[in-house]
């Protein structure tokens, strides 16, 4: 039974030999290269303004999370349009009610001013 495992445990421990190796190599050959602006913090090419630790509104959650919504909403959208033939108008009629109920929530939440993280 064991025997069978031979090949993988034997590709295992080669795998681990030739990262360790390669790791091992870098790590003598390369030399360190310090440099005043290596240590800072770099983000889209635009230098850091403010403290990393501020506060966000809860405005900006609720429209991350009204965004995962709707982009699942959108997967099934896809996920309907592969099978539409076979759905017939049935899944037609089913389909065009599920995107009135999306289109009235996202409404509602316009209105709201659910969309507006920035007040």
């Amino acid at each position: 039974m064991l025997a069978a495992y031979a090949p993988l445990l034997a590709w295992l421990v080669l795998v681990l030999v030739f990262v360790t190796g390669l790791l091992w190599v870098t790590d003598r050959i390369g030399r360190p290269r310090p440099a005043t602006g290596k240590a800072d913090t770099y983000e889209c090419g635009m230098e850091p303004v403010g403290d990393a630790h501020r506060r966000f509104s809860v405005h900006y959650y609720l429209v991350a999370v009204l965004f995962i919504l709707f982009d699942v909403e959108a997967l099934f959208l896809i996920l309907w349009a592969l099978q539409a033939r076979e759905l017939g108008t049935p899944g037609l009629l089913e389909v065009g009610f599920f995107l009135a109920v999306l289109a009235v929530g996202w409404l509602h939440i316009w209105r709201r001013g659910g969309l507006e993280w920035d007040r």
